[in-house]
This record gives C-alpha cells, sequence and structure tokens, in this order.
C-alpha cells in the first residue's frame, strides 16, 4: 500500500499507521486535528473543509474542527474505521485527488519539523496499571523477598490505581525534580526537600474511544472496541517520596508530579497485525485462570519493541549520542489492555472519551529490558555506566530520558515517535 509521498523504510509514519495528533503552525496558536505519514502532517480540518471527510459516519459533526480528538474518539469505532479507509484512500499513490492537486496539497500538508505537537486529548481521568509479572515480581522482591514477590491478588485481577490527569504532559515538557518529604534514614525523622531517586518507568497508553455509561460495564469481548489507539508513556517517579508516603493508601506525590505521553496516537487498527499470545492464562501453565469477565481469546498482546535513551548534560556537551539503557517489549504484560478496560469498568465506574490506562511499567525478563532505574541498577546497587564516563543510579538534573517504539512489517514499521523529557532542577 504505497503512498505518493515518501516515506523511509524505517520512518515510524507509514500510510499503514496514520497516528492522530493535535498541532499548530508556526506563528498560530490554532491547533488542528492531523495525521502523521513520513515527514508531514496532513490537515484534516481542511479535508473536511474541501468535503473530502463527507462520510455518514460523522454524522455532520465536524470532528476535525476542534483542538482535540475527544470529538472524534467518541464516535466510535465505526466512524474511526470509515475515517482511517478514507485517508488511506486519499494518501494512496494511485488516487489522484491530492496528488494532482498542488494548490489543495500545499495547504493540507505540512513538514513535521516544522510544527508544535500538544496533547492529543483532553485527559479527564488516568488510570496506571501493575500489568508486567516481571516488574511486579523484580521490585516485590527487591522490598518483601522472592517468596513473598507477588501480592495474592496479582494473578487474578489487573492492579491499578488513578493518578493525576492535570499533570500529564507531551513529550518535550521539561520536568522539575519534583519535592517533597522522605525518610531515608528509617531510624531518623523524615526530612523535606528535592527528590534524590527520582526515576521512569517505560509505559504503554490506551487512549479511551467511546466510553460507557455509569452503572454499566464493558465485556471483555467488546473492550477492544472502545479502546482509540496507544500512545507510549513515561511516568515519571520519585521513589524516595513514593516509599515514605505510600503506606497504606499507595501512590501519591510521588507519582502525581509529571507523567509524559508521546504526541501521536497510535490507532489499535494499525496495530492488529502485530497481536501475538500472552502468557498463558491457565492451570497447566502454572497461572490460575481469570475470572470470566477477565478471560479474553487470545491473541491478547502485543508486539512492539520498546527503547530507552538515557542523554547525560556532559553528553549533550561532547556531542555524544543519547546511549540505550533498555530494550523491551510490550509482549511482556501479563495483562492486556483490553482485561485492564473490563476491569476496570466491571463495577459500574464509567470511563468517558480521552481517558489513559496505563500499562505501568513493562519489564522483561533479563536485566537489559528491566523498565525503570528501580530494577536496572537493582536501588541503586549497579550502577549504569554511560558512555561519558558517569554512572547513574537514578537520574539527575540535566538528563533527558527518551522512550521510542514500533512494531516491524515487512518492509515497514508501524511505530509511536518518541516520548521525551530533561529533568530541571527543583524549584525551592
Amino acid at each position: 500500500m504505497p503512498s505518493f509521498i515518501e516515506v523511509a523504510p524505517d520512518s515510524h509514519f507509514p500510510i499503514q499507521n496514520l497516528p492522530y495528533g493535535v498541532f499548530s503552525k508556526q506563528g498560530s496558536t490554532e491547533r488542528h486535528i492531523g495525521v502523521a505519514i513520513g515527514e508531514s502532517v496532513v490537515d484534516l480540518a481542511v479535508l473536511e473543509d474541501v468535503g473530502l471527510l463527507d462520510l455518514p459516519e460523522l454524522l455532520e459533526s465536524h470532528p476535525f474542527k476542534q483542538p482535540t480528538l475527544n470529538a472524534f474518539m467518541a464516535l466510535g469505532h465505526v466512524a474511526w474505521i470509515a475515517v482511517r479507509s478514507r485517508l488511506q484512500e486519499l494518501l494512496n499513490a494511485d488516487t489522484a485527488t491530492l496528488r494532482d492537486n498542488a494548490e489543495l496539497l500545499g495547504r493540507v500538508l505540512s513538514l513535521r519539523k516544522d510544527v508544535t505537537m500538544h496533547l492529543p486529548m483532553e485527559i479527564g481521568d488516568y488510570t496506571d496499571f501493575y500489568a508486567s509479572r516481571q516488574h511486579a515480581t523484580n521490585v516485590g522482591t527487591m522490598f518483601r523477598g522472592a517468596d513473598n514477590a507477588l501480592m495474592p491478588n496479582w494473578l487474578h485481577l489487573p492492579v491499578g490505581y488513578h493518578g493525576r490527569a492535570s499533570s500529564i504532559v507531551v513529550s518535550g515538557t521539561d520536568i522539575i525534580r519534583p519535592m517533597g518529604q522522605m525518610r531515608p534514614n528509617p531510624e531518623e525523622p523524615p526530612v523535606f526537600g528535592p527528590s534524590r531517586l527520582l526515576d521512569m518507568e517505560l509505559e504503554l497508553g490506551a487512549v479511551i474511544g467511546a466510553g460507557n455509561k455509569l452503572g454499566t460495564h464493558i465485556p471483555i469481548e467488546k473492550a477492544g472496541e472502545h479502546i482509540f489507539g496507544f500512545v507510549l508513556v513515561n511516568d515519571w517517579s520519585a521513589r524516595d517520596i513514593q516509599s515514605w508516603e505510600y503506606v497504606p493508601l499507595g501512590p501519591f506525590l510521588g507519582k502525581n508530579f509529571a507523567t509524559s505521553i508521546s504526541p501521536w496516537i497510535v490507532p489499535y487498527d494499525a496495530l492488529a497485525p502485530f497481536r501475538l499470545a500472552g502468557e498463558p492464562q491457565t492451570p497447566d501453565a502454572g497461572n490460575p485462570a481469570p475470572l470470566p469477565y477477565l478471560r479474553q481469546q487470545e491473541p491478547r498482546c502485543l508486539n512492539l519493541e520498546l527503547d530507552v535513551l538515557l542523554e547525560t548534560a556532559q553528553m549533550r556537551e561532547q556531542g555524544m549520542d543519547a546511549h540505550r539503557i533498555s530494550q523491551s517489549n510490550t509482549r511482556y504484560l501479563y495483562w492486556s489492555p483490553e482485561q485492564q478496560l473490563a476491569h476496570h469498568t466491571v463495577n459500574g465506574c464509567n470511563l468517558r472519551s480521552g481517558d489513559l490506562l496505563a500499562s505501568g511499567t513493562i519489564s522483561g525478563e533479563t536485566p537489559d529490558s528491566y523498565g525503570s532505574m528501580l530494577e536496572l541498577t537493582w536501588r541503586g546497587a549497579n550502577p549504569l555506566a554511560m558512555p561519558s564516563g558517569e554512572e547513574r543510579k537514578f537520574l539527575a538534573d540535566g538528563d533527558r530520558l527518551v522512550i521510542t517504539g514500533h512494531a516491524q512489517g515487512d518492509g515497514f514499521r508501524v511505530g509511536f515517535g518518541n516520548v521525551e523529557g530533561t529533568i530541571l532542577s527543583a524549584t525551592e
């Protein structure tokens, strides 16, 4: 399915992807909804203006003349499929409508390097899960020992907590080191100051498209139709603040100061070819069978290759490239996005368009595939050696953290681009 727009083989944004985002052009604060292809952005508001997106499924709703994607996402799965099919038709190499209309094409296309990206949706609620078995095992082993690593509920339900939506930021936003209470010495009173154990977390986020009414639930068989697409997530974490405050109610100030997401929402339909079987959730595999409302037919997981790169201020000054500190994959998630969604709503909780469900840290089976500094350095006992000669136990001021990910197809990639942020000194 070639496009008339040139796309490099290693681009994250071929015609098979067409992720949605919100951008503004140079010299303007007006926000536009677009899709990425190659090095370009296609302005959907312009296509809507000239009647090229006059589809029955949109029902005169004009969803692309909005500053966010919420209105379009709320239309549901049938509308998403119709628009995606129409865009692939318009961008196909054999379709002359845009290809041979230089004036219209000039209005429709912008270079991605020349636009500013914004949060793609208004996020009303944010839930962070704990869906990677290896991550839960690693953290449990550190704090409770190998014999009690997984809590009794972990293999029976997707554990999660409600995060803070107001502090979710788009990739490229600087992260200010948080202040808070900590108790570094358990024999002494707590102290107040900047976090000394600032961490990142490699996660995948599911963006809710069409929600459900309060008092109803979304069955596992229908859960995928409510997921519009996915973003990469870095759930920044202050481990010292977190460890002192979390008993007995869980994460609070150690988590809610910032969460970064990638600017492009990759449609679930673009990732459908990259599904694979997950770890068997069956007694013969040594795992308890989930209760019926959580039983999902395979394939249950996504095959997305994930990389975490770290660039220190010293490396930047010396002109060094960012250094890869982790290489993981979403196939390591034990609980799928559909299972997370079905569990979230089983009590009648209503999800809304734009809500974000993050997977929790994604860690693989080997130390180089762990998804947090906490695990990569094993609580600081094994510092990471950087190419500049520095060491890192946790993140330092001036560090830039980059997460990227893609699915590899036959001659093309379906990717997310990057989610990145630079650590700034605490403001006391």
